[in-house]
């Protein structure tokens, strides 16, 4: 009898240890999964909070929350039909723009220029100039012209020099001619010296 029971005995103390080994495994995996979930949930947390602070930074910066991206994505027609509207209003924009624009450029051309109170505004001094060499018949000095414009015009603060340079312009666009005697150096206007090649012409045909 103590034969069998010795085999048996053997036996029963191996699972013995066994169980009690694998025992042993199960409560640390237990305790090791434990403190794995409870560094989790500490993560989940501190992901939970960071949330909270970075949605309220969100909302103070004034930055459209999703429910307000959501609502504009939702409701597509209205720009849609807004679309459609100014692309058949562009064409009559396009058709009238032009026409007011000729429309204002062509008075422009002939009419003075006006100034923001309505009123016509003031000739420039190449104007001026220009003008009175057209008016007169003989030659003129830059220190005459001078004279001549102060009189005419005791609003305007008229320089020699500066008449000069403005005629020395005219004469450099053809707008006005140069003659020079002895020292002294006179200016008549372009209008006036074309006429008279004309004159022998007109005479010799009649002849």
């Amino acid at each position: 009898m103590s034969e069998l029971n010795s085999p048996s005995t053997e036996l029963t103390s191996h699972y013995i240890a066994q169980v009690t080994g694998d025992l042993d495994r199960n409560t640390k995996e237990q305790e090791r999964i434990g403190q794995e979930i409870e560094a989790l949930r500490d993560q989940l947390r501190a992901l939970q909070q960071d949330h909270t602070v970075l949605v309220n930074m969100q909302q103070a910066l004034g930055t459209a929350s999703p429910a307000a991206e959501a609502a504009t994505a939702a409701a597509p027609s209205v720009p849609h039909q807004n679309s459609a509207e100014t692309k058949q209003r562009k064409p009559k924009k396009a058709a009238t723009t032009p026409a007011k624009k000729t429309a204002a450029k062509k008075p422009g051309a002939k009419t003075s220029p006006v100034n923001a109170s309505g009123t016509a505004a003031e000739p420039t001094l190449v104007e001026v100039i220009r003008g009175h060499l057209e008016q007169q018949s003989e030659p003129r000095s830059a220190a005459e012209i001078t004279t001549a414009l102060t009189q005419a015009h005791p609003d305007r603060s008229v320089k020699t020099t500066v008449v000069r340079t403005t005629l020395e312009g005219l004469v450099a666009t053809g707008h006005a001619h140069r003659t020079k005697q002895g020292s002294s150096v006179f200016y008549t206007t372009a209008a006036a010296s074309q006429p008279a090649p004309a004159e022998p012409q007109q005479e010799t045909v009649t002849s």
